[in-house]
């Protein structure tokens, strides 16, 4: 690995401090999420700033991650500039470390999650018995982390509250959540996305496992939207020794948010009602920080280089090029 950072209680309180809402001209809508802060700017352009909040089973967990906003946002705006030949996306420019404008869609409400494996998710469904996951038919004897025959397409809900859901083809067409003609660009659009994207891992000995898109439409043409191939919305296997670690059984050494999910299992927390997020330690958080980073040298190629800026900074830099955009 390429970084060393290092980390002091001092500065792990300082990174924990929230950044205020922005008001910047013009602006027409403010949204937060549960990692990222989105203003919309005259109903045409969107000013997204990944935070460094970290969210697992649909719950915002309690301390900030340290450069996870940076890390997000420079993985998603290298690779959303790697796939722009497959289809449109949002993105116009990415002003400071953990902010990005682009065009404002209007989203389909819906996830496109893709599957190359037999992992996460899908797995502890499958491992239950079931053998429909999203309408799609998997066929019995396979093992945790087997590759399918093809990549698939599970698609889920988009819920302003709560839990995203599993959803069909057929219902999403039944429910008018995207149209056939929609659906079948959608269904095109992710899975060549998803090809470059094994395409790029491969090249730095990483095997994509599987990912979600999100797309949006200006003026009826359907755009990518968000982030793409981020350790958020992504989850990396290494290549090397994945077949051993298939035959013995054990568990595959990944890049991903999976591992904050297990923590969090092995603390019996799952995000239901009534059960209470364990607590995080500085430390644990170093852990977590410094694995984030890991992913970001590992599938770019290239030392992550910290950029701490104020929140004068990050409006300045945010304020000069939305003026270039509308003036």
């Amino acid at each position: 690995m390429f970084f060393q950072i290092s980390f002091s209680n001092k500065f792990l309180c300082v990174i924990f401090e929230c950044m205020s809402a922005f008001q910047f001209p013009n602006q027409t809508n403010f949204y937060q999420g549960k990692v990222r802060d989105v203003y919309t700017i005259n109903n045409h352009f969107v000013v997204m700033i990944a935070s460094n909040r970290i969210s697992a089973f649909d719950v915002i967990l309690p301390k900030p991650i340290p450069f996870k906003g940076q890390v997000l946002n420079q993985i998603a705006a290298t690779m959303l500039q790697a796939t722009k030949d497959i289809c449109p996306n949002w993105l116009i420019n990415s002003p400071a470390p953990n902010v990005s404008i682009g065009k404002k869609c209007e989203p389909f409400k819906i996830e496109i999650v893709v599957r190359g494996n037999l992992t996460g998710h899908a797995w502890r469904t499958y491992k239950s018995g079931q053998r429909i996951l999203c309408g799609i038919k998997l066929p019995n004897g396979l093992r945790e982390n087997d590759f399918f025959e093809n990549p698939i397409i599970t698609p889920t809900t988009k819920a302003s509250v709560g839990h995203d859901e599993d959803i069909s083809k057929d219902e999403i067409i039944t429910q008018n959540l995207a149209s056939l003609n929609e659906w079948e660009t959608l269904e095109k659009y992710a899975l060549q996305l998803f090809e470059r994207g094994k395409q790029i891992a491969a090249k730095q000995g990483l095997i994509l496992v599987d990912t979600k898109y999100e797309f949006g439409k200006i003026n009826g043409e359907i755009f990518l939207m968000d982030e793409i191939h981020t350790p958020d919305s992504s989850r990396y296997f290494y290549a090397e020794g994945f077949e051993e670690r298939i035959e013995n059984g054990q568990s595959q050494k990944q890049l991903s948010k999976e591992f904050v999910r297990e923590w969090l299992l092995a603390n019996n927390f799952m995000g239901k009602e009534g059960q209470t997020v364990p607590t995080m330690s500085n430390e644990w958080v170093q852990t977590i920080s410094l694995r984030y980073i890991e992913l970001y040298e590992k599938i770019l190629g290239e030392k992550f280089k910290p950029q701490e800026l104020s929140n004068e900074e990050t409006y300045h830099k945010i304020e000069q090029s939305l003026n270039q955009l509308i003036n």
